[in-house]
């Protein structure tokens, strides 16, 4: 059984937390100075783990191993939310270190490859996913030239800003990268619930985002009596009550669905609203669930107009993301290296939330572990795991990662 280092795992997340700290929680957004310190910090450590360490030309920390492959690459992201948790993201980058030494220290394994990257810009500061899209080819020049963050900083000034601009930028080699890991807290409730500690990833969801329009005509709130009110509003509510119905007859316990925002216009307390929209977001595991959903959702505004003095349009919404399926052999891995560690206390599940791994699974095998989050909370300073759960998640992962290995070399 490979061993790993609790005391040295959890410094070095304490330690990256230190980096943007806020409170109980941490503000990193990507390639502020706070990231930067810690890119820069985590590329020490791989650097005395034994990797070959750099900060790639769009701010990826990647360590590779000296060993020959094929390797197992682990990873996930260290940026944060603008009110971020201490370990979305950073546990997977710090348990990818831990497991590189403690197959280095191990004479059985010191032999294997495995390869840390800690993604940038996962969280979408300026463009999401722009690390493991970077890595696996896709074109992100783009997104360099014309994206902004909240502050306006266009994303090529900041990587300049940053010393990266000229720097080369990490590829996936498939000669020697054949499988990817990456650990995570879960960020819901469903492991804590059902008193799981360990989570085996079988989808991530897919992602429908759209917004509707409801338009009316705007008056007098005191003098337009409601008989002959077009309140785009009002309207707006009654919908999303219908949607909701519609949506849960076609739900299962992981669909889930959020209206995110509403904007009224004009939004005062004296006048009757002439538009409304609203942002939808909703998530499933299955594409024909997702299909369905589009369906109802398409039904519903067609018997709207139908009936209704308020007419809804769908506007132009985020190019749909699609389920993606996790390896079921790294899957099978997992599975073994949870039932020798902690029999009875994990489960197959879905990731209700989007990660690194759908980008890369496109292209090479991959998997997921996920550790409880406490009180499923997570983008906020009071994100937490118990201590015990990560470093059984690291073992869980460890164990893993060496059957897999072993399992690419015969």
């Amino acid at each position: 059984m490979l061993k790993i280092e609790p005391d040295r795992l959890l410094n070095d997340l304490k330690r990256l937390r230190s980096f943007g700290a806020t409170g109980t929680g941490v503000v990193r957004l990507s390639l502020s100075p706070a990231d930067m310190d810690a890119r820069r910090w985590l590329a020490q450590r791989m650097s005395e783990a034994g990797l070959s360490a750099s900060i790639d030309g769009v701010g990826t920390v990647f360590g590779r191993s000296r060993n020959d492959g094929p390797a197992l690459l682990i990873g996930s992201h260290t940026d944060t939310q603008p009110t971020g948790g201490w370990l979305d993201g950073a546990l997977g980058v710090i348990y990818g270190l831990e497991i590189a030494r403690a197959l280095a220290e191990c004479g059985e394994t010191r032999h294997l490859a495995v390869d840390v990257a800690s993604w940038i810009d996962e969280e979408g500061a300026f463009s999401g996913f722009l690390g493991s899209r970077s890595f696996v080819g896709e074109s992100v020049d783009a997104a360099i030239r014309s994206a902004r963050n909240r502050e306006g900083v266009l994303l090529g000034d900041a990587l300049e800003q940053a010393g990266l601009a000229a720097a080369p930028r990490v590829r996936l080699d498939k000669t020697r990268h054949k499988a990817y890991m990456e650990p995570h807290i879960e960020q819901g409730g469903r492991l804590e619930a059902h008193g799981k500690s360990i989570g085996v990833v079988t989808t991530i969801v897919g992602i429908r985002e759209l917004r509707l329009r409801f338009t009316g005509q705007r008056n007098h709130a005191g003098t337009t009596p409601m008989s002959i009110r077009r309140d785009a509003g009002a309207a707006l509510v009654a919908f999303i009550a219908r949607m909701n119905e519609a949506f849960s007859q076609l739900a299962d316990a992981d669909t889930v669905w959020t209206v995110g925002r509403i904007e009224l216009d004009p939004g005062s307390f004296s006048v009757v609203p002439g538009s409304a929209d609203m942002c939808l977001q909703f998530r499933d595991a299955g594409a024909e669930r997702l299909r369905a959903m589009e369906a109802a959702l398409a039904a519903l505004i067609r018997d709207f107009n139908a009936q209704e003095k308020v007419s809804v349009a769908m506007l132009d919404g985020e190019p749909p993301e699609e389920p993606v399926t996790m390896d079921a052999a790294l899957q099978a891995h997992l599975a073994s290296a949870a039932d020798a560690l902690a029999p009875g206390q994990w489960e197959r599940m879905p990731s209700g939330a989007s990660h690194d791994a759908q980008v890369i699974a496109h292209h090479v095998p991959a998997c997921m572990l996920f550790v409880p989050s406490i009180g499923g909370v997570s983008h906020d300073f009071i994100e937490d795991t118990a201590e015990a759960h990560i470093v059984l998640g690291c073992e869980v992962a460890a164990n893993a990662a060496a059957r897999i290995l072993e399992a690419m070399r015969k």
